[in-house]
């Protein structure tokens, strides 16, 4: 959708497919780069997400999968330890300028919308062993004002490479409640990626939520998810897990998720921007994998009355 200077492309990542790091590759092959470029470009979508650093190639190679299957790199999963140890931390940043190499190379081939490298935190285990947050794991004080300055050089970091960062609010991190995002706005100048999947279980209304926080949204997942699940999967073991192979996340439309009005939200906004459809699950056979692919396909059907 292009409206004046505003523009609105759709994109899809390689986690609605089931390529991530809950991947469960031992019951099932899962598609390589070639493979997801081609089905997303099939399915009616005009970018991908970089899903993980390599899988789609580097330099000429991504390029060259872009420009065949006529696609745009969107935007692609960065996190860092923003809330561990210095060391930690070091390391990452030290690894951060190979990962950007990345999405140079897409943004100069001159796409109508540069990718965003998407910085997301790497959460903890006290965080993955409660999806949806909690109080008692909110970080404030010294704590909060040394993630915050984290985040800050992660942000200049990327500026200096000539690309403009996002910062991704997500489950099992510690920017995943509304309070989180509000002191994330409040303390860096960073633009916020809003995910109205995660947001949903981080306890947000996304149609308000969108609005409120309209002027820093810079990227736009849209997902929809059933809160239910999440009260069911915190009583597993292993919450985090449970949360996605539970299909927490499901088609636009079969969730919590009030799809037409939030959809009408965005373009009556103003948003300029990529849209990335995300739908994350964890195939555990070839079926599911099939499942995967004509979801997608149902799931870009569902915005043609927005998008053609």
């Amino acid at each position: 959708m292009e409206k004046g200077n505003r523009v609105i492309r759709i994109a899809n990542a390689p986690v609605s497919y089931g390529v991530f790091e809950l991947a469960r590759p031992d019951l099932v092959a899962l598609p390589e780069g070639e493979e997801l470029a081609r089905w997303i470009s099939e399915a009616g979508y005009q970018g991908i997400d970089l899903g993980p650093v390599g899988l789609l190639g580097r330099g000429a190679e991504l390029t060259d999968r872009l420009r065949r299957h006529g696609l745009e790199l969107a935007g692609g999963w960065v996190d860092l330890p923003f809330a561990g140890a210095d060391d930690d931390f070091a390391r990452a940043m030290a690894n951060l300028d190979d990962i950007l190499d990345v999405f140079v190379a897409a943004a100069e081939t001159g796409p109508p919308l540069a990718p965003l490298p998407t910085l997301a935190d790497s959460g903890s285990a006290a965080r993955k062993a409660r999806p949806g947050g909690a109080p008692e794991l909110t970080l404030r004080g010294d704590d909060w004002a040394r993630f915050a300055d984290r985040v800050n050089i992660a942000t200049a970091r990327v500026r200096d490479r000539g690309l403009e960062p996002t910062f991704h609010h997500h489950a099992c991190t510690y920017v995943e409640t509304p309070e989180e995002v509000d002191a994330l706005l409040a303390s860096t100048d960073v633009g916020l990626t809003f995910d109205s999947g995660h947001l949903l279980i981080g306890g947000g209304d996304p149609l308000p939520d969108f609005r409120r926080w309209r002027d820093r949204i810079n990227h736009l997942h849209l997902k929809d998810a059933r809160t239910r699940i999440l009260h069911e999967a915190l009583q597993a073991d292993d919450p985090m897990r449970s949360v996605w192979e539970k299909r927490v996340f499901v088609p636009l439309g079969q969730g919590d998720l009030a799809v037409t009005e939030l959809v009408d939200e965005i373009i009556g906004s103003g948003y300029s921007g990529w849209l990335i459809v995300e739908q994350d699950v964890v195939p555990r056979s070839t079926a599911e994998v099939e499942r995967a692919k004509a979801e997608q396909v149902a799931n870009r059907d569902a915005l043609r009355a927005w998008f053609a």
